[in-house]
């Protein structure tokens, strides 16, 4: 058995490799590891996105909590940073997301965070899958009145909403914005809080009905609200993933402003207003060098990380930077909240362009994007960590990365999340690196299966 949690939980398809059973180990050991320290009889909250795959998953893993004594409240389909603001809320010990974000919907996982509403450290995801492998040894399961009760409250996310408005109480009428929900766990309050704050709203993709979440929608399917800005005359269009973490927008004239371009512009914002701690953003190794080249010429220090948002933000803790994420759009406002938000992330870019009165376009000129391929190279599961051990994929590397030393970059890494080895080349002309990468992803999928 290989490590159980990746960079974002425990992550696989549901039925098979994440089984009800795992799900209620995960309940058992997560519930006691997370609260053993308690006095009280510990509360952990749960909620899920839209996946069919959810209500299954979720029973299985409260059955769990309630086994070891802890009970749980379960708040239906919400926002992943939603359930981390009602765990601070509520000051429950713990809580919990079911959700395979921008996975199709095949997948799901299972991931957690402390009584603070942070994801947890490694240290803990260790502690926790120990527990598992030890089958519970040495845990005594309480009987009678003991076991742990369910509470259905399915009424918080209108507190999430709540607290979105209120974080950012902005006047969004002069605005008309075009949303695609994905068919996920924003299609309720991404929806209610824009047209709350009086936005001009065209929904899409606001009815999922369990099997279609990123089906050709959201975030990672960005053609249909590209074509639809346009053909609305919209200002702005905004783009979640199936738990709502991460937010990509399009402009005015239907292009494409990623993750590195929201937090150029909404990092200067927050500079010129004086409230961008210590003038730094934090970033992963996969962010474009163009938001380098962008900091240096603004006076913002970039400090990178490796890749995944939960090492960004424990940079972030350390070093008291307030605004950090990733290219995918996984933002973090940590004076708000404590995990990547996309609603909140929405938010402060239509703060910006309500403001300052100036057109998406023209915000995002802030930087230049230089040219970019990130192509995907399926391999087996349990060998995506292995690439650099096969001699001929080591060679290519290392004949790529002569090619393009001082023009760009090459950085290969497996996927935290799928069974996928990620290989990014950056230069100066596009049809050569997407050939290259191509080539290369190609190569990388050849040897390894």
């Amino acid at each position: 058995m290989g490590r159980l949690f990746g960079t974002d939980g425990v992550r696989g398809i549901a039925g098979s490799e994440l089984t009800i059973e795992l799900a209620t180990k995960l309940g058992q050991a997560g519930a006691y590891v997370l609260t053993k320290e308690q006095a009280h009889q510990p509360t952990i909250i749960v909620g899920c996105d839209t996946r069919i795959s959810g209500g299954m998953l979720a029973s299985a893993l409260m059955a769990g909590i309630c086994s070891v004594g802890a009970n749980a409240i379960y708040a239906g389909v919400l926002p992943t940073p939603a359930v981390a603001y009602l765990t601070r809320k509520h000051q429950v010990d713990a809580g919990v997301v079911i959700s395979a974000s921008h996975n199709p919907m095949e997948f799901n996982g299972i991931k957690f965070f402390n009584g603070s509403g942070y994801k947890l450290s490694d240290a803990l995801e260790d502690e926790i899958e120990a527990l598992i492998k030890n089958e519970m040894k040495d845990v005594t399961l309480p009987i009678g009145s003991g076991v742990g009760r369910i509470d259905y409250r399915f009424d918080l996310r209108e507190e999430y909403v709540e607290f979105m408005k209120k974080a950012m109480p902005i006047d969004l009428s002069g605005l008309k914005i075009v949303i695609d929900c994905a068919e996920g766990a924003s299609h309720y309050t991404s929806y209610k809080t824009l047209k709350d704050l009086g936005a001009n709203l065209v929904a899409i993709h606001t009815n999922p009905d369990g099997t279609n979440i990123n089906s050709n929608c959201g975030s990672t399917h960005m053609a249909e609200l590209k074509a639809r800005v346009v053909y609305e005359k919209a200002d702005v269009g905004l783009a979640f993933d199936g738990d709502a973490d991460r937010l990509l927008a399009v402009d005015e004239n239907g292009k494409l402003v990623d993750g590195d371009e929201l937090m150029a512009i909404c990092g200067n914002d927050m500079k010129e207003r004086g409230t961008l701690k210590k003038n730094t953003i934090v970033v992963t190794v996969m962010t474009n060098l163009g938001f380098s080249l962008m900091g240096e010429e603004h006076g913002i220090h970039i400090e990178k990380t490796k890749v995944g948002d939960r090492y960004v933000l424990e940079n972030m803790l350390e070093n008291g930077y307030n605004l950090g994420g990733e290219q995918s759009g996984h933002i973090i406002f940590t004076d708000d909240n404590t995990t990547g938000d996309g609603l909140l992330s929405a938010l402060h870019l239509l703060q910006v362009m309500v403001h300052t009165g100036k057109k998406l376009s023209e915000l995002a000129s802030i930087m230049t994007v230089l040219p970019q391929a990130l192509v995907n190279a399926k391999v087996p599961n349990h060998k995506k960590d292995k690439f650099m051990e096969y001699q001929e994929i080591a060679d290519a590397i290392e004949a790529l990365e002569k090619k393009f030393n001082g023009e760009g970059r090459v950085l290969i890494r497996p996927s935290g999340t799928e069974p996928l080895v990620r290989v990014m080349i950056e230069g100066k002309d596009q049809e050569v690196i997407n050939e290259e990468a191509q080539k290369l992803a190609a190569l990388i999928t050849e040897t390894m299966l």
